[in-house]
Formats: structure tokens, C-alpha cells, sequence
């Protein structure tokens, strides 16, 4: 079996590119560090190290065991901190990951009703706009923008929350900022706000949309977030289309109206790892998205 501390010194010789400058670093003595360094050398029968002018390098065999080690020591680093977690009376942790406008709109209350619940819990919140699958640690709960119909992967099921219509965010002295809704190609000749950096299911969604309608949207400026093309929209530089979820908070002087023919819509979903779905925090998180989602239909 090989010894952890060899491996995180070797890891270390790596990462600093010397055995001086690791042994600085982990506070041992040169010697020290080479030992370890020699040891495991000996316990693998691989060729770690490998001298270069008057220093060293890691061999192409040493390169790849030292990025084995920092996935041992990633999951090393978790298993320590749940050991952390049960000795100060911590009842476990709980991941989520949510892409930008479900965070000010659900995460709040999401965060709060987990927490009055299980107030020792550790919630570990990312965000992020891309689907979390393949190899590696994933987070037990992600809210994404799938395909309708989408019922999740191998290890998790989708739950799905809302199918968000989008809506033309205009200013307030716009022609059409008092319809009660705007057909899509009736917006072809104004001058549009790219709001989407990500260029995701979203905007595809959206592009989709046009194309249905006869014409491609004339993106004259772009932003990179909903906020940021709201406040051009207030601003008077032009319109922008977005997900009624992402105006939720408006400036006094924009108007959002829904549009028609067609209405395009996204499907959000909660995908939750099997492995966890049916523990009280996984189900107190849908339960309070359910919540957000009601009122979020009633606004």
C-alpha cells in the first residue's frame, strides 16, 4: 500500500518544482524531502524524478502520478471535512449548483427554508450555466435549462419546475411597452441586447424562435448577463428577449411583455442524485422550488 505522506510530499516537489523550495514550504529539511521522495520511488519501482542541469524535473510517469494524487487528495480533502462536520455535531453537507437568474429569484429561499430545517447542514452552493455529467464529483442537486422531456442521466432524475416563457423587455415609451403581448416578429426592426455570454440552450431556444418567425433577432449590442441588458434596455439603447424568470426585477422605466407566435419557452429542472433524493434535505429543497415556483406563477 502506498504511504499518503510520500504522496503529498512527491506532490508537493512537483508543485513547487524543487525539493528545496517544497521542503521550505512543508517546513522539512531538503534531506527529508528526498527520503520520502526516494522511498516512494522504491514502493512504486517507477522513476518519479529525474535530474535537469543542476535541478530536477518530474519524468512523464511522475507527471501523471502526481495528478492521480491530487484526486486522492480532493476526495481525501471531503472525506476530512465530513469527519470535521460529525465532530462539531454537523448533520452532513448538501451541494447545489443554479445558473444566474434562478439566484437572486429562488436560491434565498431555498437557503432559508434548508437552513430553519437543518440548521447544522453544510450548504455548498456553485454557480454554474453548463449541465454537470461525466466523471468526477457532482453536485446532489443542480437546477438546469433542459430539453422538454428531459427525465436526467444515469445516476440522477430530473424534476421538472417550470417551463419559463420569455418576455421583450422594452423601456416605457417604446410603441408596443403597453400591449399585453407583442408577436416576435413585430420586434425585427428594433435594435436588440444580446443577453446571454454563455451562448446556451437559452439562447438557442431563443434563435429558434426567430428563425420560426422569419427573421434572424439584429443583435446590435451585446451583454453578457440579464441584469446588465436590462439596464441598457432602461437606458434607451434597444430591446432585449429573455426568460420571464430573469425580469423579475425591473427599473421603473422598462416595460416586459410577453410575446407570441411562437412563445418561446425554457424547461427548468431540478436534477437530483439518486444517491440522495430521498433524504429529508434533498426533499426540503424540492419542496421549497415548488414553493418558488408557485410564486413565482402567481407574479
Amino acid at each position: 500500500m502506498l504511504d499518503l505522506h510520500r504522496l503529498r510530499v512527491f506532490r508537493a516537489v512537483v508543485a513547487n518544482g524543487s525539493v528545496n523550495a517544497a521542503a521550505a514550504n512543508l517546513g522539512y529539511t531538503a534531506s527529508a524531502v528526498s527520503q520520502h521522495v526516494t522511498a516512494l520511488q522504491r514502493e512504486t519501482g517507477l522513476v518519479l524524478l529525474a535530474r535537469s542541469g543542476r535541478g530536477i524535473e518530474p519524468t512523464a510517469v511522475g507527471l501523471a502520478l502526481a495528478r492521480q494524487i491530487d484526486g486522492v487528495l480532493s476526495q481525501l480533502g471531503d472525506v476530512e471535512a465530513f469527519v470535521a462536520d460529525l465532530r462539531d455535531g454537523r448533520t452532513g453537507s448538501l451541494s447545489m449548483a443554479y445558473f444566474a437568474s434562478v439566484g437572486a429569484a429562488w436560491m434565498p429561499a431555498v437557503a432559508r427554508a434548508l437552513l430553519r430545517r437543518f440548521p447544522d447542514l453544510r450548504l455548498n452552493l456553485e454557480l454554474r450555466d453548463d449541465l454537470v455529467t461525466g466523471p468526477g464529483k457532482r453536485p446532489d442537486i443542480q437546477l438546469v435549462v433542459v430539453p422538454r422531456g428531459f427525465t436526467g442521466t444515469r445516476d440522477a432524475r430530473a424534476h421538472h419546475l417550470l417551463d419559463d416563457p420569455y418576455v421583450v423587455v422594452l423601456p416605457a415609451d417604446h410603441p408596443l411597452a403597453g400591449e399585453s403581448a407583442v408577436e416576435l416578429v413585430r420586434l425585427a426592426g428594433d435594435r436588440w441586447i444580446d443577453n446571454d455570454a454563455a451562448r446556451g440552450w437559452c439562447r438557442r431556444n431563443l434563435l429558434e424562435a426567430c428563425r420560426a418567425a422569419g427573421f434572424s433577432p439584429p443583435f446590435r449590442v451585446e451583454a453578457h448577463d440579464y441584469p446588465t441588458a436590462i439596464a441598457f434596455v432602461d437606458a434607451g439603447i434597444g430591446v432585449t428577449v429573455l426568460p420571464r424568470l430573469g425580469a423579475v426585477r425591473l427599473p421603473p422605466g422598462v416595460r416586459a411583455v410577453p410575446v407570441t407566435s411562437p412563445t418561446p419557452q425554457r424547461c427548468i429542472s431540478a436534477l437530483v442524485q439518486t444517491s440522495v433524493e430521498s433524504t429529508p434535505p434533498a426533499q426540503c429543497v424540492l419542496e421549497a422550488l415548488t414553493a418558488c415556483v408557485e410564486s413565482t406563477a402567481h407574479r
